[in-house]
């Protein structure tokens, strides 16, 4: 890096602002991935006015660089592939505005996603979007990614919860976006920055819609024999227009690691479970409650468990969410995959992920918001050992390319990144990439911004990379 650049952040910024040496470096270069980039300086901003000025000077000197919410993501999105700067947002994290009568509230993008929703409380609200990190992820980082969480299904990820930016542009320009309306004439201008993953600008307020907490909430916990009964239950309760607030699914595997850690109280010698809920008026919660207790009990639940209070709730998701955490006990490592497949082809894909595993000699376990298809098989391994990562590679490839197959996408809420960037030529045409290549420059024309991410690069440049698997793959040694 520079040091004249250094010494210019370091004239704007102060001191304690700018991080450069190896050391302090070190805790940048990754992310909740397996993918490895180091910058050659982190920044951190307390207003628009530093980011506008930080963009400039990155311009001047010809950086390329990045923003950097909590490092929770699982694509690569906030790793520097290409050295550079990282805009850490950690200590821009105000709650500026609530607004209750409205149902709104306006946001740095360093506010972690948890906090909010303990800030309104009270005023018997919250943020719907709930992805599992969130007692850590920011808020910023979730409008990157356009992050889910188990309640999409009953109400959507980030995109339909924020009405409007403040954003910083890659030439320095501030700009604005929406604002506290859901709907706003002209182009949706928030909708395509929504989960852009930083390659268009970088975020620096969010408006977001708020939610009125439910009258009932009831939450079910099926239990199973067998996978397949686990996914008919789901695909039947989708065809009688059945839909909960959250239906997930937990593996046999990896619902016993969650109980050896959490003691949630799910069964260890169940096949699969379903952790559903639902909410709204007590009337629909008993009526959907008890069709979807029919439901399960006509596809073979041996049993289906109703919450008796808040804190067995609280237990049973607390399971759920530190699931990834339960698995990372019993594994030096894991790798997460964000497929979506459509709701009929839960069962064979599951068959598909379990072949899969048995060919390259892993241990998969599956944790995923069934309700709307999100899968997130967990492969664990040990990063040490470089053949069986190569396994790992090749197995997490075989999984994505099975989701294309049968209809699905490359993502759910997880993002590209550069974890998957070599993979969007699975999906989508070559004119529709240079066509998104064209939108990226008419915003990013140097490329300066976040470079690397999203779009194929169209060649090898030995990072990790999910490679095209060959349908012919041989079974490795």
């Amino acid at each position: 890096m520079n040091p004249q650049l250094i010494r210019d952040l370091i004239a704007l910024l102060g001191p304690k602002a700018v991080l450069s040496s190896p050391e302090d470096l070190m805790l940048y270069e990754y992310d909740g991935s397996v993918e490895l980039g180091s910058p050659k300086c982190v920044v951190f901003p307390s207003s628009a006015r530093e980011v506008s000025e930080i963009v400039r000077l990155a311009n001047r000197y010809e950086v390329p660089l990045l923003g950097r919410g909590a490092g929770t993501g699982l694509s690569g999105g906030a790793i520097a592939r290409d050295g550079g700067m990282v805009v850490a947002f950690s200590r821009m994290n105000r709650i500026l505005e609530i607004d209750a009568a409205n149902m709104r509230a306006v946001v740095q993008p360093g506010v972690v996603n948890l906090d909010l929703s303990r800030a309104v409380d009270h005023l018997g609200l919250y943020f719907a979007p709930d992805p599992s990190s969130q007692k850590a992820c920011t808020i910023g980082g979730n409008v990157s990614e356009n992050s889910g969480g188990p309640h999409t299904l009953a109400y959507g990820v980030t995109t339909n919860h924020v009405t409007g930016l403040e954003l910083v542009l890659p030439d320095g320009e501030i700009v604005r976006t929406g604002g506290k309306n859901l709907e706003t004439s002209g182009y949706d201008l928030n909708g395509l920055f929504v989960g852009s993953e930083g390659t268009l600008a970088l975020v620096t307020e969010i408006t977001v819609r708020l939610t009125r907490k439910a009258e009932a909430v009831k939450t079910l916990l099926a239990v199973y024999d067998t996978i397949d009964d686990t996914t008919e239950s789901v695909f039947e309760i989708t065809v009688r227009a059945i839909t909960p607030a959250a239906c997930e699914m937990l593996d046999g595997f990896t619902l016993r690691a969650v109980e050896d850690y959490v003691h949630a109280g799910f069964p260890k010698d169940c096949a699969a479970v379903l952790l559903i809920e639902v909410e709204g008026l007590s009337e629909a919660v008993e009526a959907q409650a008890a069709a979807i207790t029919e439901v399960c009990k006509l596809h073979r639940a041996r049993e289906v468990r109703v919450a008796r209070d808040d804190r067995e709730r609280a237990l049973l998701w607390k399971g759920r969410k530190e699931a990834f955490g339960a698995l990372g006990r019993i594994s030096p490592m894991y790798y997460v995959q964000d497929g979506v497949i459509p709701r009929t082809r839960l069962p064979e894909t599951l068959r598909r992920i379990a072949e899969i595993a048995a060919k390259y000699e892993l241990q998969i376990g599956n944790i995923f918001h069934a309700g709307d298809g999100n899968l997130h098989p967990l492969i664990l391994f040990d990063e040490r050992d470089r053949a069986q990562f190569d396994r790992v590679v090749a197995a997490g490839g075989e999984i994505m390319r099975h989701c294309v197959d049968v209809g699905g996408a490359l993502t759910g809420e997880h993002g590209i990144g550069m974890e998957k960037n070599e993979l969007m030529s699975l999906i989508f045409s070559p004119e529709d990439l240079a066509l998104m290549a064209r939108v990226r420059a008419a915003f990013n024309p140097e490329g300066r911004l976040n470079p690397g991410k999203v779009l194929p690069l169209g060649k090898g440049c030995g990072e990790i990379r999910i490679p095209h698997i060959p349908a012919s793959a041989a079974t490795p040694a």
